[in-house]
């Protein structure tokens, strides 16, 4: 006899066990089935392991710049394999975080792969064999992977996925990096803080392309100063692998072939969608263009009772939108009438160096949508507490509507710019203008001080350049 539950969440990363958190909470009776690991890609492999990473590299950049603070570091030197473990160390101890949280919960976790046979049915394949299980309800939290190029298939050795660059078998001396998103440009960013020749190779004509432009070519002044080299219109042709490195053509934006050596590449283009196993197409649940599962604003799909949450759905393809989304499935299904998501107010963070964070539109997209607008901008070299960290590179971008004066965009590089951003997306949800964000009162020294001159310089009232 098939175990029963309220509700089954197949896949249990931010967005699926979030989800199923959320419905025990509301006294609904849950199971999770997971394939690998508890915590999904995000925890294991993807957002908290990289940025561990990342703070190395970031440590080690400070390290090497130890005399412009009057201090001194000698002989420093980057261990790769010690930066790997530490950061293997960090996802597992999230994994095991993730395993408490399912018990204390009273969440049944079922190990193995899950398909749904029918509405309300799944089968997990199993240690054990196969399991039934039966549930009013299923959420769909089965996330991305990598895409990969037709011509540069992952093999792990001289190509690489995201996963390959965390665990990597050696140290590249000559890396490529295809595609320019927050993926690429935060592994390129960490191989060179640690000493890695890298290139950065992007189709369009700018790197991190949904950014806002002038934060694009900020970023990419930046990246080629610390010595990356960046080609954008680019595309890579072909890729020949060899026991020693990489043969690359690329054609560069006037139209020339080359070839490059390298030791070894990363692609990083996209993700596709986790769902061609699942038990999808016999129950004919509707992809949209992007073959990403189709769902309205309660994250339903067109089959009743079940449900898609994630990076299986369209994008923006973040955790943090995988998370807001579990909550809003498990709130539609115990009765509720949960808020739904407005992607506008979503931030995306890029953790590079220097950081990168915005949310909104760009200054483009809000004169495209008809918009008259009002911009401000207030660079770090004018702020104090920036001055005092020795972090003096990077500007504060926001963006209102002239008529207005609501808040419809924010857009920020430079240190701990990540943390900032939150600020204007509480105004965001607030939906607030100009008017509150001028009489708000900002601490001093800070960072966000600078949010604030932002909004004043958008009103010709900036106070301190």
């Amino acid at each position: 006899m098939a175990d029963t539950y309220d509700l089954i969440v197949l896949g249990s990363g931010p967005g699926g066990y979030v989800a199923a958190i959320r419905a025990s909470q509301l006294g609904l009776k849950t199971a999770i089935v997971e394939r690998e690991n508890l915590g999904g890609i995000c925890l294991n492999w993807g957002c908290i392991p990289t940025k561990a990473m990342l703070r190395s590299a970031e440590v080690f950049h400070n390290m090497k710049h130890a005399s412009d603070y009057g201090l001194a570091a000698e002989k420093i030197s980057a261990d790769l394999d010690a930066i790997v473990k530490r950061s293997r160390g960090v996802a597992k101890q999230l994994n095991q975080g993730v395993t408490g949280l399912m018990k204390k919960n009273k969440i049944d976790v079922v190990m193995g792969d899950g398909k749904i046979t029918a509405p309300g049915k799944m089968t997990v394949k199993t240690e054990k064999g196969e399991e039934e299980l039966s549930a009013k309800n299923i959420i769909i939290a089965t996330g991305a992977r990598a895409r990969d190029l037709p011509f540069a298939k992952a093999d792990g050795k001289r190509i690489w996925t995201y996963r390959h660059a965390m665990t990597p078998p050696e140290t590249p001396t000559k890396l490529l990096v295809i595609g320019s998103g927050a993926i690429g440009i935060e592994f390129a960013s960490f191989y060179n803080d640690i000493g890695v020749d890298v290139t950065v190779a992007e189709m369009l004509d700018r790197v991190v392309p949904v950014e806002d432009e002038e934060v694009s070519a900020f970023l990419e002044k930046s990246l080629k100063k610390q010595g990356i080299t960046i080609m954008t219109g680019a595309g890579v042709k072909s890729i020949e692998v060899g026991d020693k490195g990489v043969k690359a053509e690329i054609e560069d934006s006037k139209g020339k072939k080359d070839k490059h050596d390298f030791s070894h590449v990363i692609v990083a283009v996209g993700i596709q969608p986790n769902i061609e196993t699942i038990g999808l197409d016999e129950l004919g649940v509707e992809p949209d263009e992007r073959y990403h599962i189709k769902t309205d604003d309660h994250c339903r799909t067109n089959i009743e009772g079940i449900y898609a949450i994630g990076d299986c759905t369209a994008g923006p393809w973040l955790a943090h939108k995988a998370s807001h989304e579990g909550v809003i499935a498990a709130e539609t299904i115990a009765g509720g009438d949960p808020h739904t998501m407005d992607v506008n107010n979503i931030p995306g963070c890029t953790y590079c160096h220097p950081q990168i964070a915005s949310v909104g539109l760009t200054e483009a997209k809000a004169k495209e949508a008809g918009h008259d607008v009002k911009v401000g901008k207030f660079p770090f070299i004018g702020n104090g507490k920036a001055i005092a960290l020795g972090e003096t590179e990077g500007f504060i971008k926001t963006v209102f509507d002239a008529k207005t004066g609501e808040l419809l965009g924010a857009h920020m590089i430079g240190a701990e710019v990540t943390e900032l951003i939150q600020g204007y997306t509480i105004g965001k949800t607030l939906e607030t203008t100009e008017a509150e964000l001028m009489n708000t009162v900002f601490p001093h020294p800070t960072l966000s001080e600078m949010m604030h001159e932002s909004v004043l310089d958008a009103y010709g009232r900036v106070l301190h350049m």
